[in-house]
């Protein structure tokens, strides 16, 4: 009898930092119902199933660290849901997205399991999941079960939901200098960085990018008189209205011309090496209907060149190859393109194009046949014969798609290809020039400029060349992938346009990136968010807060649903305007969302409370909050501060989980007198276990020690709040009349002193801390909400 299906309790999408990683992850509850009892050795035939169909397992290393360590697992025995984590990993690497990242864990109930596996989208996640679970139950169960297919409904999923090439690879350079980065639609529109900080991007369009540049650009016309004024050579060109006009215009710039819409774009429309009258005339009649006017210009002798300039800067240069075929004496053009162009995998459908070649990278240009063309990992669009440019090409050899080339023959069938070639390395310091003056001309900070030329090495000038086009939004698929030669670093020349990598002094944590609070326990941590937003917003920053009270935006209420969760801190990211983003997190939106941001400048732990309203996430008793409250230190950058409840042990415990400094705040002395002795003992401890280090002898190790840590502090004394550093102490006078004034308004010392920690770190003088405490108003205009 079959085994019953593992049964799929709870599936979360965690968007942030979580209790798993610092990455986007999908969590699945499973029970594994009866087979808890069945580990993978009492299952006949199951590993051996699975290794037949997904023979990839071999590289998971999985706790055994090395290659083949998960099938070792495999046959020693392991549970299911360990199993189907594997499974889906190998699923998702082989529909073409890589991931490693995944655990499994029992839960308090028996045959009760969380799994989670690391996917950036979470369409692809729960596909991967509804794959994976049919996968495992067909090779438990003996059934037969086809891998490709679910490799496909995967890929499939990707293929829709995954950024494009370029956007792609500007969003990975990002990631490479720590710049944070989310979509803002289901397309290519991401933003770079958080708040005042950010920057936009659509494909290669950026938010420095000028619509009227790109108004210019996409007008042919326009951009060559503009560039030809200012000393960029261009080929002549007339504009014609009618295919009267159009051959008369052919007459007067000579043949042979090229016919192309001012405002087309990837070469729709376009017609080269016209030499007769009724080539003229056909071309502007297949031109026309794609853009609002036909041009007619001189053809300049030599291959198309696409050179990218960002931010003044030529940073790659590719150059397109003609497509030909060679004739056999018995097929027909129709039949050789389909054999030596279209049989390229890159042209086919991933689930039909066969297991192709590495890719290759060489200097030398191809020679003739696309079979010579290395696969690339990048999809062509397959050749038809009957486009009007092939026909084109073809009828100006005496040919038609019908013909039959004598064998050894050459036939020309697309002059302009996405077949391309790196020649970065070679471009000519004034045809650079001539390309970065083109796009400041129009106004473009990055522009794909198009260039004739025999030989790019050499000077525009003294070979006839010259600028065809200039393009906003140019694709960078052909520089990171070419057929020929070496990939460019374009998305990284992107990303140091809109963030120059700052200096030594700034540090590396501020591109992109504005101060953050997040600030998480159970109670007062509204009360803490507001105050500390009040005393920012004294300070003259233009502050956003989502907390348990809703979104605040300086002294505006702008939204009055609960907002300590993810999606209303990552609302409070998107706005242009904030400066300093304060953000409430509760542990239960830890555990279901994760954190709205990936670091933050300062994170706050208030306490250790509320493990009695988490049960259903399995959190049962005080001790489990550690790991739940934790993500917030972690998080934490190596410029930033954790600010920790030190009345709480259990929260002044997570201060060596900070990449950054450590605040405390106590509501009194005696905890800080009880760390600073702790410290000395530590301190005196190190000394000792030095000592005993350099007086043994050589390759003997000294025990292992708890090392003395530098804090700051933040505590009440006598009627002071005093603010404790390596540099001294600084005051914030009148601490008895501040608690009394906060009693009024129902908040609680230990806020006061939160907020304070806060500010303090975040460079308010105590003055101003003061009087922000003794102006803050928390109430609301409606109902008010407890903190």
């Amino acid at each position: 009898m079959p085994f019953k299906d593992i049964a799929l309790l709870r599936i979360n999408y965690l968007r942030g930092p979580s209790i798993w990683t610092y990455r986007e992850v999908l969590e699945v509850w499973l029970d594994l119902g009866e087979l808890e009892d069945y580990p993978s050795n009492k299952i006949p035939g199951f590993g051996d199933r699975l290794k037949a169909w997904l023979p990839g397992l071999i590289e998971h290393h999985c706790g055994v660290g090395e290659r083949g360590g998960f099938l070792m697992r495999l046959d020693e025995g392991t549970w299911p849901g360990h199993i189907l984590e594997h499974i889906i990993i190998e699923l998702l690497n082989l529909a073409g997205m890589p991931t490693a990242f995944g655990q499994t864990r029992s839960a308090s109930q028996t045959g009760v399991y969380r799994m989670v596996f690391r996917a950036k989208d979470e369409q692809v996640a729960r596909a991967a999941l509804r794959e994976g679970h049919r996968l495992i139950m067909a090779a438990i169960n003996d059934q037969p079960f086809d891998v490709a297919a679910a490799v496909a409904a995967i890929r499939s999923v990707i293929e829709e939901r995954y950024l494009g090439p370029s956007t792609a690879a500007i969003v990975d350079a990002a990631f490479e200098r720590r710049i944070p980065a989310f979509r803002l639609n289901d397309g290519n529109l991401v933003q770079l960085g958080y708040g005042c900080a950010q920057k936009r991007i659509w494909t290669t369009e950026t938010s420095n990018t000028s619509a009227i540049a790109e108004g210019i650009a996409n007008d042919k016309d326009m951009t060559k008189t503009l560039i030809q004024i200012c000393g960029v050579p261009v080929p002549e060109w007339q504009i014609a209205d009618t295919p009267d006009e159009a051959w008369q215009a052919a007459q007067d710039i000579g043949m042979p011309v090229v016919v192309k819409p001012t405002d087309a774009s990837r070469n729709r429309g376009v017609f080269v090496n016209l030499n007769t009258e009724e080539d003229v005339r056909m071309a502007w009649q297949a031109a026309q209907p794609h853009g609002y006017e036909v041009m007619v210009e001189r053809m300049v002798p030599g291959n198309e060149h696409r050179l990218l300039v960002v931010g003044g800067q030529v940073v790659a240069a590719a150059r397109s190859e003609s497509l030909r075929i060679t004739g056999d004496g018995s097929s027909t053009v129709a039949e050789l393109v389909q054999r030596q162009i279209n049989s390229d995998p890159r042209r086919q459908n991933p689930s039909d194009a066969k297991a192709s070649a590495q890719p290759r990278a060489t200097s030398a240009a191809p020679t003739g046949s696309v079979e010579e063309v290395a696969h690339a990992g990048f999809r062509l669009q397959p050749l038809d014969v009957q486009q009007p440019d092939i026909l084109h090409e073809l009828k100006a050899q005496d040919l038609s798609p019908d013909s039959v080339p004598a064998s050894g023959k050459l036939v020309m069938v697309q002059r302009s290809s996405t077949v391309v070639v790196d020649c970065t390395d070679h471009v000519h310091p004034e045809t650079a020039q001539a390309a970065a003056l083109a796009a400041k001309i129009v106004g473009l900070d990055i522009a794909g400029v198009d260039v004739m030329a025999q030989d790019i090495s050499r000077p525009l000038a003294e070979q006839g060349g010259a600028v065809i086009e200039v393009n906003a939004g140019p694709g960078l698929l052909m520089h990171l992938k070419p057929a020929f030669g070496s990939p460019q670093p374009v998305g990284q020349a992107i990303v140091e346009h809109l963030f120059p990598t700052p200096s030594v002094q700034e540090g590396p944590d501020l591109c992109g990136r504005i101060p953050i609070i997040g600030i998480s326990g159970r109670h007062g941590t509204t009360g803490i968010a507001r105050l500390t937003a009040w005393m920012l917003h004294l300070s003259g920053k233009h502050t956003g807060v989502a907390c348990r009270q809703g979104i605040f935006l300086d002294k505006r209420w702008v939204d009055r649903r609960p907002s300590d969760h993810w999606e209303a801190g990552n609302r409070l990211l998107m706005n242009q305007q904030i400066q300093v983003a304060v953000i409430e997190n509760s542990p239960r939106s830890i555990l279901v969302e994760g954190l709205s941001y990936d670091r933050c400048h300062i994170g706050v732990v208030c306490d250790m409370q509320g493990h009695d309203e988490l049960g259903d996430y399995d959190i049962q008793e005080k001790a489990q909050m550690t790991r739940v409250l934790r993500t917030q230190v972690d998080v934490v950058l190596p410029s930033g501060q954790a600010i920790l409840n030190a009345d709480d042990p259990q929260v002044a415990a997570l201060a060596p989980l900070s990449d950054g400094g450590v605040v405390f705040y106590a509501s009194d002395e005696a905890t800080y007198n009880r760390w600073k002795a702790e410290q000395a003992q530590l301190a005196q401890q190190a000394a000792q276990t030095e000592h005993a280090a350099n007086a043994a002898d050589e390759g003997e190790g000294a025990d292992a020690h708890k090392e003395p840590m530098a804090a700051r502090w933040v505590l009440p004394r006598h009627d002071a709040i005093e603010l404790h550093c390596d540099a001294g102490c600084q005051h914030i006078e009148g601490w008895q009349a501040l608690r009394d004034h906060a009693a009024t308004l129902g908040l609680q010392p230990a806020q006061l002193l939160a907020a304070a920690a806060i500010a303090w770190t975040m460079g308010i003088a105590p003055e101003l801390i003061g009087a922000g405490i003794r102006t803050f108003d928390p109430r609301l205009p409606s109902a008010h909400r407890p903190s």
